[in-house]
Parts: C-alpha cells; sequence; structure tokens
C-alpha cells in the first residue's frame, strides 16, 4: 500500500507553487512603477531614459483604454527580455501617428491581459516619449495564426494594432494571436 503524503510536504508544495505565480506577477507590477518612472523622465528631457540601469529597452510610449482602467508603458523591440516588463513595439512598424500601422505585443497574461475587456468602439489613448498624444478607436479584433496576421505594412493610413497571444486563459504556448486593430481618430491632449 503506498504511503500517504503528509499534508505538511502538500501545503510546503503549495506554498512553492503559489510563490512562483506571485513572483511572475509582483515583478510585471514593479516594473511598470519604474517604467512609468522612466517615461515620465523621458517625456520631460527628450531622450530616452533606461528604467534601471542594465535594461536593454527602454519605455517609448504609453497605452490607455481609460473605459477599463488600463493603462501599461510600451518598451521599444519585443525581445523575451523586453516583453517580460512590458509590451513592446515590433521593430520596422512605425512609431504611434505615423502613417502606416504601429505594432505593440505583449503577453496575454501579465501586460496585455486588458486586451479581452476591450470592446469595438472603444478610444485607446497612445503617448509617444516625445510628449505627442494620439487617439485610436478600435474597430476591428481577430484571432489568426502567428504567421498569418493580417496585417498590412504597407497601409497608408494611420493604425495600431495591439497583439498577444490567444486564447486568454491558455497555460502552454500556441500558434493563435489575437490582434485588436485601431484607426487614428484624433491628436493631441
Amino acid at each position: 500500500m503506498p504511503r500517504p503524503i503528509s499534508p505538511l510536504a502538500l501545503a510546503i508544495v503549495g506554498i512553492i507553487l503559489f510563490g512562483d505565480g506571485a513572483y511572475i506577477h509582483a515583478k510585471a507590477w514593479l516594473a511598470q512603477i519604474l517604467l512609468e518612472r522612466a517615461f515620465d523622465s523621458s517625456i520631460a528631457t527628450g531622450q530616452p531614459v533606461k528604467p534601471w540601469s542594465w535594461a536593454d529597452t527602454w519605455p517609448v510610449a504609453r497605452i490607455e483604454v481609460k473605459r477599463i482602467g488600463a493603462s501599461a508603458i510600451v518598451l521599444t523591440g519585443t525581445s523575451g527580455q523586453a516583453l517580460a516588463f512590458g509590451p513592446g513595439h515590433i521593430d520596422q512598424t512605425v512609431d504611434a501617428g505615423e502613417r502606416g500601422v504601429a505594432v505593440y505585443a505583449a503577453h496575454r497574461d501579465t501586460h496585455f491581459r486588458f486586451l479581452r475587456n476591450v470592446a469595438i468602439g472603444d478610444v485607446i489613448e497612445i503617448t509617444r516619449a516625445d510628449g505627442k498624444h494620439f487617439r485610436y478607436r478600435a474597430d476591428a479584433s481577430s484571432v489568426v495564426r502567428f504567421d498569418a496576421s493580417g496585417i498590412d505594412p504597407a497601409t497608408q493610413n494611420y493604425e495600431l494594432v495591439l497583439t498577444t497571444c490567444w486564447p486568454f486563459d491558455a497555460v502552454t504556448p500556441g500558434p493563435e494571436r489575437y490582434v485588436l486593430h485601431a484607426s487614428l481618430i484624433g491628436t493631441g491632449g
């Protein structure tokens, strides 16, 4: 007959697993505080400011969806290290407010968790590190394969795409991505 597992051993394993999950969310929360400070300094100085001395990325924009109280600082690039701390601006896409499509990507379980609550018609506000402000309206969403996004990099419009893994509640990686498309509706504060 197998020996029963002691309640103490089960409690220790549970605490370790809970702590590991809490660590990920705590790191994301603390990083956003440091990123907010660096972003505010970037606007004030007009120069990129790293959130911590060893960072290989820096804030380039702030995303806000006020209807749902969501906000995140966007970093330059989408390396694994950058995405661990915030949404990333995909290289080779334009900056928000420029002609073309600006694409920001983030993890579904941390920084872009709020995308599940963004509705078509919601206003997405982007403030760049140079202080310029742009308003976009969410006008379409889709679920696509990672290699078939449907994003047109040659568009002549002023567009924004926010993308993350799909489905939102999955615990393992998969080939599908959620793509939220928005069009520019205004500039300024």
